[in-house]
C-alpha cells in the first residue's frame, strides 16, 4: 500500500487537478432504493450469499411471490398492532412463511435456473407450510407430549430441521449448516467425548423434539425477535427507502463534508454509518454507497485499498450505530431482558468513539498525503438539502420519542414509525410515496427478511443443542480456563472465539453464537452483562472486516479495483479503534453509561476521545507532522494508557499526548525554518 500512497502523494493532489476529473454538475449520490447496476448486483452476489436470488421476469412466479410478500409484511404488521397468535403457532407460522418465501428465492444451486422455480421447491413449499398446519391443529396435544413426542411429531421436527437446514445452505453457504450439523452430532456422541465436554447423550427423537416442540430450538428466541422487533425494523428500513431517505443521507453528507480535507472519504464514512444503521447491511451497503463514493475517494488521491478500506470499515460499523442498529442488537435486548431503548443508550460512545477513530485516520491521511476537498461550487447546499428533504429526518426522530419518552411497546412504536414515514413523506412532492410505492416497500420488507429469519432458525438448532447438553458453559469455562482467571487474557481468548466463529457467517448467527460462548465466561468473571454481550457483539461484526474471510472489504475492493487481501488489512487498520473499544468499555463501564454520573461519563469519554486520536496517529505515522517508529509507539502506549479510567493511567497518557503535540510543534517550525 506504500507503493500506492507514494504514487498518490505525486499527482492528482491540487484543486485544478481533481477539477479536470470531476463533473461540474452539483455532485449528489444515489439513493439506496434505486436498482443496482449489473456491475452492482454481480458484485453483491460474489460476495454475499445472501443476495444471489432468482429474478423471475414478469411470470406468474413473480406475481404470486410478490403479494405472497405483501400478505406476509401485512400478517406481522397487523399482528404487531393487535397481538400474534400463541408463541409457538405464531412463530411456526413466521418459519413457514420465511420458508416458503425463501425457497422461491434462491435456487437449489449455481446451475439452478433463475427465471422458474423448479418443481422440487414447490414441493418443500407445501412441506413447509403443513408443519404450522400440523402444530395449529394439534397444539394442545404437542404441548401436553412435550418430552415424551409421538410419530406425528418426529416426522415434523425431522423436515422442520432438514428445511431449514437446507434453506441456510441456499441463503447463507455452507458454513451455518455446517456448523449447526456439528452441533447435531455432538448432541448425539458426546457422551463419547472425554473431559468437560462429555454429556449423557441424546437420541434424535430427544434432540429434534427439543427443536421443535418448545422456546428453546428453531423457535426460540433468536426466532422471536426475527418475527417481532427485526421483521418491523426492517420494513421500516424499506418505507424509508422508498421515501428518499438513502439520498437525503447521501447528499447531505456530501454538503457537510465533502470540501473539507479528505472530503470524499468522509462523506464515505457519514454516508455509510447512517445507512448502515437502516439497512443493516454491511456488504450491500459497501456495493450501494460505494459504488459512488469509492471512485470519488480514488480521484482526489486515496489508494485503491484505502478507498475500499474506507467505505468497507464504516459500512460496517452502521450496525453498531444507533438509534436502529443491526438486527441483533434486538437479540441482545431479548437476551438481556432489557427494553431496545437501552441497548441503544449502552451503544452510542462506542460507536461514536469507533467512528471517530476512522474520521481521524482518514483526515490524517489526507494530511500526510496532501489530499483536498471538494470544490464547494460542485457541492450540494445544506440548506437546500434539508429544505428539499429535510422532513425525513421526523421519522427517525419520532422513533426516537416512541423509545425513549411515550411508554409504549418496541413492537407499537414501529408500527407507528411505519405510519408516520408514510405520512411525512407526503409532505413534499419530491417524496411523496404513491401506493404502489407502499405496497413495494411492503413486499421489499419481506422480501429483506428472509435472509435474517433463516439464518435466526438455523441458530436455534446450535442454541439447542448447547441449552440441551451444557455446551456453552463448558466452553466458557474452557476460555476461562485458558485465560488463567486473568480477565485480559479471558478477553483475549474471547476475542479470538468471537472472530474465528464470525467468518463465513451473517452477523446475527455470528453474534448469536459467540455470546452464547463468550458472554457466560465475561459474566463469570463479574463483567456487567451488557458488556460481555457488547464485546462479542463488536467482534463478532468485525469478522466481516478481517481476513482471511473479509466479506465488506472483499466486496469493496470488487468496486476499487484494489488487491482484496490488502483491502482487508487496510480495513483492519482503518478500524482499530473498534478494536481496542471493547477493551475500553470493559475496563472503564462509565462508556457505556453503566452506573456512572454525568461528570464522570464526561470525563471517561473525553480520555477514550484522546486514546483514539493517538491510535489514529500511531496507525497512520502522523500528528501535526510524520511520526517516527518510536513516536508511534509512544503514541501506542499512550492509548493504551487510557484504556482503563483510572486516573493516574488517564493522566500518563495525556501527558504523552501532550510531549508528542510539543515535540512535532517544534520540529515542525525547525523543518519550515530549514525550508
Amino acid at each position: 500500500m506504500e507503493l500506492d500512497e507514494k504514487k498518490n502523494k505525486s499527482g492528482g493532489q491540487k484543486n485544478g487537478e481533481i477539477n479536470e476529473e470531476i463533473n461540474e454538475e452539483i455532485i449528489t449520490i444515489p439513493g439506496e432504493s434505486g436498482p443496482l447496476t449489473e456491475e452492482q448486483q454481480a458484485i453483491i452476489e460474489k460476495y454475499d450469499k445472501e443476495s444471489s436470488t432468482r429474478t423471475l421476469g414478469r411470470s406468474a412466479a413473480a406475481k404470486l411471490f410478490y403479494w405472497a410478500c405483501i400478505a406476509v409484511s401485512l400478517y406481522h404488521f397487523v399482528t404487531s398492532f393487535i397481538g400474534t397468535p400463541v408463541v409457538l403457532q405464531h412463530r411456526s407460522l413466521h418459519v413457514a412463511m420465511m420458508l416458503g418465501l425463501g425457497f422461491i428465492m434462491y435456487p437449489f444451486g449455481r446451475k439452478s435456473s433463475r427465471q422458474k422455480v423448479a418443481w422440487f421447491d414447490w414441493l418443500l413449499i407445501i412441506i413447509s407450510f403443513l408443519i404450522p398446519l400440523y402444530v395449529w391443529g394439534d397444539y394442545n396435544g404437542i404441548i401436553e407430549r412435550a418430552g415424551r413426542p409421538n410419530t406425528n411429531d418426529l416426522i415434523a421436527a425431522t423436515a422442520l430441521v432438514l428445511l431449514v437446514l437446507e434453506l441456510s445452505r441456499r441463503v447463507t453457504g455452507w458454513t451455518l449448516p455446517l456448523l449447526s450439523v456439528i452441533f447435531i452430532i455432538y448432541g448425539l456422541y458426546g457422551r463419547s467425548l472425554p473431559g468437560m465436554f462429555s454429556h449423557r447423550g441424546y437420541t434424535w427423537l430427544q434432540l429434534s423434539n427439543h427443536f421443535f416442540a418448545n422456546t428453546e430450538g428453531i423457535y426460540g428466541t433468536s426466532v422471536s425477535v426475527a418475527a417481532s422487533y427485526i421483521f418491523l425494523f426492517i420494513l421500516f428500513g424499506a418505507v424509508m427507502g422508498k421515501s428518499g431517505m438513502g439520498s437525503f443521507f447521501n447528499d447531505i453528507a456530501m454538503a457537510l463534508a465533502g470540501h473539507t480535507k479528505g472530503g470524499p472519504a468522509k462523506v464515505s464514512v457519514i454516508a455509510s454509518g447512517l445507512l448502515g444503521s437502516i439497512n443493516g447491511s454491511a456488504v450491500a451497503n459497501v456495493v450501494t454507497t460505494g459504488a459512488f463514493t469509492i471512485p470519488l475517494m480514488k480521484r482526489t488521491g486515496y489508494s485503491k485499498e484505502f478507498a475500499g478500506a474506507v467505505e468497507a470499515s464504516a459500512s460496517v460499523g452502521g450496525q453498531l450505530l444507533p438509534p436502529v442498529m443491526g438486527a441483533a442488537a434486538f437479540i441482545m435486548a431479548e437476551n438481556l431482558g432489557v427494553r431496545y431503548s437501552v441497548i441503544i443508550v449502552h451503544a452510542a460512545i462506542p460507536a461514536l468513539l469507533y467512528y471517530l477513530g476512522i474520521l481521524i485516520q482518514v483526515q490524517l491521511r489526507a494530511s500526510k498525503l496532501g489530499l483536498v476537498g471538494l470544490p464547494k461550487s460542485q457541492l450540494p447546499k445544506p440548506l437546500g438539502v434539508l429544505k428539499d428533504k429535510g422532513h425525513l429526518i421526523l421519522p427517525l426522530a419520532f422513533l426516537v420519542y416512541m423509545l425513549f419518552f411515550s411508554g409504549t411497546t418496541v413492537l407499537y412504536s414501529a408500527v407507528l414509525a411505519i405510519v408516520a414515514t408514510i405520512i411525512i413523506s407526503c409532505l413534499k412532492k419530491a417524496t411523496r410515496m404513491s401506493g404502489k410505492d407502499v405496497l413495494d416497500a411492503f413486499a421489499e420488507g419481506a422480501r429483506a427478511t428472509v435472509s435474517v429469519a433463516v439464518a435466526c432458525a438455523c441458530v436455534g438448532i446450535i442454541i439447542g443443542v448447547s441449552s440441551k447438553t451444557g455446551f456453552g458453559l463448558s466452553m466458557a469455562n474452557a476460555i476461562i480456563a485458558m485465560g488463567s482467571q486473568s480477565l485480559l487474557f479471558t478477553l483475549v481468548f474471547s476475542m479470538i472465539t468471537c472472530m474465528i466463529l464470525g467468518m463465513g457467517l451473517p452477523s446475527i448467527p455470528a453474534y448469536i453464537i459467540t455470546a452464547t460462548i463468550a458472554a457466560p465466561a465475561l459474566a463469570k468473571l463479574g463483567i456487567p452483562a451488557i458488556a460481555a454481550h457488547m464485546f462479542a457483539f463488536y467482534f463478532a461484526m468485525f469478522a466481516n472486516l478481517t481476513p482471511p474471510v473479509a466479506l465488506a472489504s472483499f466486496a469493496a475492493a470488487g468496486l476499487s479495483g484494489g488487491d482484496p487481501m490488502r483491502t482487508g488489512f487496510a480495513s483492519v487498520k482503518l478500524a482499530i479503534a473498534g478494536f481496542i473499544v471493547p477493551y475500553m468499555f470493559i475496563y472503564s463501564p462509565q462508556l457505556l453509561l453503566i452506573n456512572t454520573s454525568l461528570a464522570e461519563g464526561l470525563r471517561v469519554s473525553l480520555g477514550a476521545c484522546i486514546g483514539v486520536l493517538m491510535i489514529g496517529a500511531a496507525v497512520e505515522g502522523y500528528l501535526l507532522t510524520r511520526l517516527n517508529v518510536p513516536l508511534r509507539a509512544l503514541s501506542f502506549a499512550g492509548a493504551l494508557c487510557l484504556i482503563s479510567s483510572e486516573f493516574y493511567t488517564d493522566i500518563v497518557g495525556l501527558l504523552i499526548l501532550i510531549g508528542t503535540l510539543l515535540f512535532q510543534y517544534f520540529l515542525s517550525k525547525k523543518q519550515k525554518a530549514a525550508s
